[in-house]
């Protein structure tokens, strides 16, 4: 892959809008889909995203925006899907575009609904790419700490690392290093999981346990999420490290950052809002909410022990009680 003169930014919620500032800031062109046109029109008169890190600024004049999917597709050569999970289908049946030698790259840490497959799988059946036109790019990182452009490590996946390397040379500045796996799979799910367990953490957190109950969830979050990914994608020993930061770092800082929204949401679930009165108080979506029952559900062909999650189901979808749950879960943690 030669270097990307254009990109395709495609969405605009405080992730995609940190992405974008790393694109614009590296030298390439921007082609922004962004679904209304009344943000958009706010956008170019204020010089940043009206709805999410308006702190960061943009140079809107070398920025082609356009709520038209298609339209941005069809002019760059690296498409970056940046939107949450729940929409990204109702986005991708509206893509017509060819992808044929475009790398695609999604940055999404969530999974698609009632399909429950991966967010690569689903962009590589609807778009008909191949593995090594598909990338995903993940790690620990807020999009607060990329707007103040605190160090962030992130790491690019793709099963060509010829491809991944391209891809990370891209991402890397100052304030972002950037390595590369052939784990596009095993990082995909720890980018669901990890969301999962800072509701978790959340939910303590709400119920006023302290520190040291915390950190035992977080220790058998991290054994717990091993299970999972080695059950369900088995590598030879040696090429999967659970304890590297795109796993365990994205974990760690997601289940205790004042920034975490899936964190956020689990703490006033413990405080006693209902589901509903807290996703409408946080007007931002907590993926791991969504990616709690798509877990569960692939989880019935494997039957691999994640009771982490399985608390975390019945708190938020069988709507069992935080407290009781939560004590239940205390009796297994070691």
């Amino acid at each position: 892959m030669s270097f990307p003169n254009k990109v395709a930014i495609l969405g605009s919620g405080s992730w995609a809008t940190a992405v974008a500032k790393i694109v614009q800031q590296n030298g390439a062109q921007m082609y922004w889909y962004i679904r209304r046109q009344d943000r958009i029109d706010q956008f170019k008169q204020s010089s940043h995203n009206p709805a999410y890190l308006s702190s960061v600024k943009f140079d809107v004049e070398n920025i082609r925006f356009t709520t038209d999917i298609n339209e941005a597709i069809k002019n760059c050569e690296m498409v970056i899907f940046a939107m949450p999970s729940p929409y990204l289908k109702q986005h991708v049946e509206k893509v017509t575009a060819s992808c044929e030698g475009k790398v695609v790259i999604s940055v999404i840490k969530g999974i698609v609904q009632e399909d429950n497959i991966l967010i690569s799988d689903y962009l590589k059946q609807k778009l008909n790419i191949t593995d090594s036109q598909m990338a995903t790019l993940s790690g620990p990182s807020h999009a607060e700490e990329v707007a103040y452009e605190r160090l962030t490590y992130l790491t690019v996946g793709c099963k060509d690392l010829a491809v991944a390397h391209d891809v990370a040379d891209f991402f890397q500045n100052h304030y972002v290093h950037t390595t590369v796996s052939k784990d596009i799979v095993g990082i995909q799910l720890a980018g669901v999981l990890k969301n999962i367990y800072a509701i978790a953490t959340g939910i303590c957190s709400g119920l006023k346990y302290g520190d040291n109950f915390q950190a035992v969830v977080v220790a058998n979050a991290i054994r717990e999420m091993k299970r999972f990914i080695n059950g369900y994608d088995p590598v030879e020993r040696g090429e999967r490290h659970i304890s590297e930061s795109v796993y365990t770092g994205d974990l760690l800082v997601t289940a205790y950052s004042r920034f975490s929204r899936n964190h956020m949401f689990g703490t006033m679930i413990g405080k006693g809002y209902s589901v509903k009165s807290a996703q409408l108080e946080m007007e931002m979506v907590a993926e791991g909410y969504y990616g709690t029952k798509c877990i569960k559900e692939i989880n019935q062909k494997y039957g691999i022990s994640i009771p982490i999650v399985d608390a975390m189901y019945n708190i938020l979808y069988k709507r069992m009680s935080p407290f009781v749950e939560i004590k239940l879960l205390s009796d297994m943690l070691r």
